[in-house]
């Protein structure tokens, strides 16, 4: 019967729900631009034609596109819940979107994976998922949960419309060396989409890492590694996010017979960035700016994921597909004049969730936090210091003569030399370790956060015991966050109730308190947001230097080194 109706209707037998007229298509599925009368009723798509309808839109002859598809994302990173995050990038054309819920993984688990799915259910932009694949990331750090090849089988049966496929199969090298909990994994996954993560993969192990089921990679950096890769028959996803920005050096790839075989995705997007400049619109700017065809470039947000991951209904304006657009005034600056999703304007949908936030805590740090877990280990010689460069995540492994008191290494302010130290924070354990950083640009003071990749446990950066205690102390009080102390009093501090990783506050409101945070490193004699960098500073798949909760890594050795050089 509503087949029928839906018939009828796009045939011009009856009244549609609403008519957009006067407005140029950026027709995706033909590759061209035509002016047009769109028709929808039922949250569809009708088609192109005169109809007649209970409302009217005049496009004033602005271009009108398909609602943008975002093909890998972690929804954590913008410390955004799911219908908070739904809401903001909603005003930049976003109609769906395939997330990674990866760092929520990794702190509580099914429950945190269970709850991304939940209080992201019914939203006016739809959110699918993939299932981590990679929880824990590694064996050197402590994380707050374990997920198996049986557990990837049951999201999927319990979600099929919603859990698409594997994440991001990071531990490549477990893939070339048939390691069994990946290969169970993949076999899993068998059928679905399988997504890659595999930076600088080349030649038979490329092969090997294609043929056992990863189908995309977002880790691209050059062109020669882009082309390679398509020719292997992976879907290029050109990152363009917040902390990585690939899309200049990759555009030199695209050509008339491959651009369907590549995305824009931003990965990784903070909440200034997402209110400064946006989300995927950003991403069309940014290509169109770097000389790529406007109409390749919103293939490349829309219809090339949506026909990636197999979202039919999605990525394009003709009949069938769900109402999805928004208009712009042109396509250079892609200036939003008006998004309806589902064939309704923004002020008609809700973005509210009847699902609250996770009950189970994600804060066990075990005994009282004090001065004892900041102490480095006693030696002599050189120490190993982590060498940070802003905008970079990898770090250099320098060997350098320590300050010391009592024979104990501190910090250095003169020389831009902090503490660092990572507390367990899942299992009580009582697993801590201390390290030096340099390049944090800190003078005083001390900050600490529970965002801090893959693991996200505890991480306190400080140049003195007392500033880093009331720091970590301040972030457990908050049940995980953000702080900033300076002299023993807690100059900022943002909450982050939802895992360590998340607020369920609005993204202006949640500027605020990043703007806060930055205004309070600032009196620390830092000169830009340093959390971002310390989240990743913990982080040891990425080389050379990195500090888990279990002790420094050498990263290109993947196994652990000691704070005391050997002489």
């Amino acid at each position: 019967m509503q087949l029928s109706r839906m018939i009828d209707l796009a045939r011009g037998t009856g009244r549609a729900d609403l008519v957009i007229r006067n407005c140029r298509v950026v027709n995706v599925l033909s590759g061209e631009i035509h002016e047009a009368d769109v028709g929808i009723a039922e949250g569809v798509f009708l088609g192109f034609g005169a109809y007649d309808a209970e409302r009217e839109y005049d496009g004033g002859g602005r271009f009108l596109l398909p609602g943008l598809v975002e093909g890998h994302i972690h929804i954590e990173s913008t410390l955004l819940t799911p219908p908070r995050f739904a809401q903001a990038v909603a005003a930049h054309g976003t109609a769906a979107v395939v997330c990674d819920p990866h760092e929520i993984a990794n702190v509580l688990g099914r429950a945190g994976v269970e709850y991304m799915l939940k209080s992201s259910r019914d939203l006016p932009v739809a959110i699918f998922f993939m299932f981590p694949s990679c929880v824990p990331a590694t064996a050197l750090e402590d994380s707050g949960a374990r997920l198996s090849a049986v557990d990837v089988e049951t999201f999927m049966r319990l979600y099929p419309d919603r859990m698409l496929g594997l994440a991001e199969m990071m531990n490549f090298p477990g893939v070339l060396f048939n390691d069994p909990e990946v290969l169970s994994k993949l076999a899993a996954a068998k059928g679905r989409v399988i997504d890659g993560h595999a930076p600088l993969l080349s030649g038979l192990d490329l092969n090997a890492y294609v043929l056992a089921g990863p189908r995309s990679d977002h880790e691209c950096s050059n062109v020669s590694e882009a082309r390679e890769k398509l020719r292997a028959g992976m879907h290029l996803m050109m990152r363009e996010g917040s902390l990585e920005r690939n899309m200049e050096d990759l555009l030199g790839v695209v050509n008339e017979f491959n651009g369907h075989n590549i995305s824009i995705v931003t990965d990784d997007r903070n909440v200034l960035d997402l209110r400064e400049n946006g989300h995927l619109d950003y991403g069309l700017r940014r290509a169109v700016a770097l000389g790529l065809d406007p109409l390749r470039a919103v293939q490349m947000v829309s219809i090339n994921p949506a026909r990636y991951f197999g979202l039919s209904g999605y990525g394009a304006i003709g009949p069938g597909y769900r109402a999805n657009c928004f208009l712009v005034d042109d396509l250079k600056d892609f200036a939003i004049h008006e998004v309806f999703l589902n064939g309704l304007t923004l002020d008609e949908h809700s973005f509210e969730s009847g699902n609250g936030l996770p009950s189970r805590s994600s804060m066990h740090v075990g005994s009282e936090i004090d001065a004892n877990m900041f102490v480095p280990e006693k030696g002599s010689g050189k120490i190993r210091v982590i060498g940070t460069a802003r905008g970079q995540l990898l770090t250099d492994n320098l060997e350098l003569e320590p300050s010391l008191e009592d024979g104990i290494p501190v910090a250095d302010p003169a020389r831009d030399i902090c503490k660092l130290t990572v507390i367990e924070r899942h299992r009580a354990t009582g697993h801590c370790a201390t390290g030096f950083v340099r390049g944090l640009g800190l003078s005083l003071g001390a900050i600490a956060g529970t965002v801090a990749h893959d693991s996200h446990n505890l991480i306190v950066a400080g140049m003195n015991d007392r500033d880093m205690v009331l720091a970590a102390r301040e972030t457990v009080r908050m049940g995980g966050g953000f702080a900033v102390v300076r002299d023993g009093n807690v100059l900022a501090a943002l909450p982050l109730p939802v895992a360590g990783l998340m607020s369920d506050k609005g993204l202006d409101e949640m500027v605020e308190g990043v703007q806060e945070l930055n205004r309070a490193t600032q009196q620390l004699g830092c000169s830009y947001n340093p959390f971002m960098l310390i989240s990743f500073l913990a982080l040891p798949v990425i080389p050379s230097l990195k500090l888990t909760d279990r002790g420094l890594v050498d990263v290109d050795k993947f196994d652990f080194t000691g704070l005391w050089v050997e002489s």
